[in-house]
């Protein structure tokens, strides 16, 4: 696993994959978070990081499915997943190697946003007038998030081998999951009776109660079987292609 996991990060680093997709996702938060008038954090009058936290999870529908797209699809498509599979790996193996690359490059794209939390920190009136607390369970929260994000965009990937319909797949998928719920919850067969279970199955119910700096076992519970299930999922559809 581990060789896999080195051949995928140094394949992200040494291609404009990467470091276009990390580029545009950092331009883009630039953009949204300090110039754009209606979304600068500059225009509000106390310190406060929620417009980052609120904005991520859709600039990550662009970002994580640019990383994962090609994971297995690239693979299929040069026809080496064939001679992959041949070695002495098993279909977990590989599937975890990919996924804990795509993880790794998500979390180096998050990793430069602590510029924005130490721009706002020296910002506050008085200097550093920020709920830290609040904003690590945040960051906490975009990682779990990337991390569901990064199954799911393995999973789209695996059940094709073009990667344009595998980043539309995962973005689609990614959606569903994250705010599908949350709107589905609001029609009137669920109101008032299971509007909050059906919250509960979604993405966004967890992301924003982690946002809130609330780190709760469910909450962590939910983050890591989401995503164990897209990875099993996976694994069944490299089992069933080895076959």
């Amino acid at each position: 696993m581990g060789s896999v996991f080195r051949k995928e990060l140094l394949g992200f680093l040494s291609s404009l994959i990467g470091y276009l997709a990390i580029g545009v996702f950092l331009v883009l938060l630039g953009l949204i978070l300090f110039v754009f008038p209606d979304t600068s954090l500059l225009s509000y009058n106390f310190a406060t990081l929620d417009q980052l936290f609120e904005i991520a999870p859709w600039v990550f529908l662009i970002l994580i499915p640019a990383i994962t797209m090609g994971s297995l699809a690239e693979e299929r498509q040069q026809r080496t997943l064939e001679l992959l599979l041949t070695k002495p790996l098993t279909p977990l193996q590989i599937v975890l190697g990919k996924y804990f690359a795509c993880v790794a490059l998500s979390a180096l794209a998050i990793l430069p946003t602590f510029v924005y939390y130490y721009t706002v920190y020296e910002l506050g009136s008085p200097k550093g007038n920020l709920d830290s607390g609040a904003i690590i369970g945040s960051y906490l929260g975009l990682l779990f998030l990337a991390s569901i994000f990064c199954a799911i965009g393995m999973f789209a990937s695996s059940l094709s081998q073009n990667q344009i319909v595998g980043f539309l797949l995962a973005a689609l998928l990614c959606f569903l999951v994250h705010f599908g719920f949350q709107y589905l919850s609001n029609l009137p067969v669920f109101v008032g009776s299971l509007d909050n279970i059906v919250q509960k199955l979604g993405i966004e119910y967890h992301y924003r109660s982690i946002s809130r700096g609330l780190i709760l076992v469910p909450d962590i519970i939910y983050f890591l079987t989401v995503a164990g299930w897209f990875l099993f999922t996976t694994t069944l559809v490299l089992k069933k292609q080895r076959a």
